[in-house]
């Protein structure tokens, strides 16, 4: 095939790759879910389904005015959670999902920008049930995620979250090992937790 052909190709595909993952994240790919409607729930606090992992529909306030986080993504889940299920405030009530993650705070010592103390994966410490669990950006989503811990045996964690992606369910679970007195989770994407 002549040259001109393939660069036809590749923008091509350049193209449609973009259509697509521009789609998926704003595109509501369940019809049969609405923004905003109850998916699941833990101790009481429910997950709400988001369509496009980047829909936004406004910010979420408490009645005191502090700030929860913009509706349906996955922060305002475990603000809402952490505010609800264990009377908690973050001092710093902004940021991505990456940003809860103070990469200058060792394992086992307080985050004070949450005021939490921050577990780096893997830790010596194991996780917990209402751990906060974060995630790294990735090339497709700069913003990074972050979970609740529902369940931990000695062999996994179960995690539930809000917009976890169009294709994602609001649990998931992940093998957990200790090895050299360190327990950590089989997911490169998880950088560490946080804990009340």
């Amino acid at each position: 095939m002549k040259l001109k052909h393939w660069i036809f190709i590749i923008i091509g595909l350049h193209i449609a790759l973009f259509v697509g993952l521009w789609s998926m994240q704003r595109v509501n790919v369940k019809p049969n879910l609405e923004i905003g409607q109850e998916i699941d729930q833990f101790n009481g606090v429910n997950v709400y389904y988001n369509g496009g992992v980047r829909t936004v529909t406004g910010r979420n306030t408490t009645a005191d005015g502090y700030n929860l986080g913009l509706k349906y993504q996955c922060v305002e889940f475990v603000k809402r959670y952490y505010y609800e299920h264990l009377n908690h405030k973050m001092p710093n009530s902004y940021g991505h999902a990456k940003d809860f993650f103070d990469k200058s705070v060792k394992d086992g010592q307080i985050n004070k920008q949450r005021n939490l103390i921050q577990f780096t994966n893997p830790s010596q410490s194991k996780p917990k049930v209402n751990d906060l669990l974060i995630y790294k950006p990735t090339l497709f989503n700069k913003f990074g995620h972050v979970a609740i811990v529902s369940k931990v045996s000695d062999k996994e964690i179960e995690i539930i979250q809000q917009n976890p992606g169009p294709m994602g369910s609001s649990r998931e679970k992940f093998k957990l090992k200790k090895v050299n007195g360190l327990w950590n989770i089989k997911n490169s994407r998880i950088i560490g937790w946080l804990r009340k």
